[in-house]
């Protein structure tokens, strides 16, 4: 990456451009946000963007280790990872948090720009890729973005639909009072589907708002979660409790 002057930063990341308040229904969500960036003057740049915007003051580390505690021990709405830090990469960050059941957003901040390496991130767990240098009101757009995928208004922390309870603060799952493991991404479906009850989801809606609408998940992909989450919370020789609606998507019944 090559090192920028600071009138290159002030012109790109002016706070003239973009807007990083993010407006549902009239009022402001502050959004809680963890930034993992090595470089000092970048990451001090960032941080008073984010507060001057209205965001309040983001809690901003520069090591990877240091993101993945304060992660583990406090709940961000969105975390703004750096591919390249000392002492654990972003990526590696990343992927190590949701193996762990972490659900909100993941925004990877990086300079490379090869497919691989935007695949590889996504398939880490990231939601969304932002190559440096970039404008502030791009980075904007994605933090909305991201808002529309993982920020709905919360609702009760427990969700309980017939024999399902689904504990959205600790994202467990039991079934008849059984714990049963969910993978993250089986998690968020499972969540997804439970919150718009009797509501057709399609295939796109589900790839938009877990996936990332610019990954390069398939359809399939999809279908094959659907089928493993079935495996889970279903019992034999009942019908599923997720609705296959053909050609369109899926749905749970209010």
């Amino acid at each position: 990456m090559r090192q920028m002057e600071k009138a290159d930063f002030f012109t790109r990341f002016s706070p003239t451009y973009g807007i990083l308040i993010i407006q549902n229904c009239g009022k402001v969500d502050i959004l809680k946000i963890l930034l993992a960036e090595d470089d000092e003057y970048l990451g001090e740049l960032i941080v008073h963007l984010l507060k001057k915007k209205g965001f309040g003051k983001a809690d901003w580390v520069m090591e990877g280790e240091d993101a993945y505690e304060y992660a583990k021990a406090s709940y961000y709405d969105v975390l703004i990872l750096d591919w390249m830090m000392p002492n654990g990469d972003g990526i590696s960050v990343c992927r190590r948090l949701r193996r762990e059941g972490y659900s909100g957003a993941i925004l990877m901040l990086t300079a490379r720009d090869a497919v691989s390496d935007r695949v590889e991130g996504l398939e880490a767990g990231a939601d969304d890729y932002l190559i440096k240098p970039f404008e502030i009101d791009e980075l904007a757009a994605r933090l909305k973005a991201l808002s529309r995928r993982m920020l709905a208004p919360l609702q009760e922390d427990v969700i309980q639909w017939k024999s399902l309870e689904l504990n959205r603060t600790s994202h467990t799952l039991f079934l008849n009072g059984e714990e049963i493991f969910l993978t993250p991404r089986e998690y968020q479906l499972l969540e997804m589907l439970l919150r718009n009850k009797g509501q057709v989801l399609t295939r796109e809606m589900i790839l938009d708002r877990i996936w990332g609408i610019e990954s390069d998940v398939s359809m399939k992909t999809i279908d094959a979660t659907i089928k493993l989450l079935r495996k889970k919370i279903d019992k034999h020789g009942t019908n599923s409790l997720i609705e296959t609606i053909r050609g369109v998507g899926y749905k749970i019944e209010a």
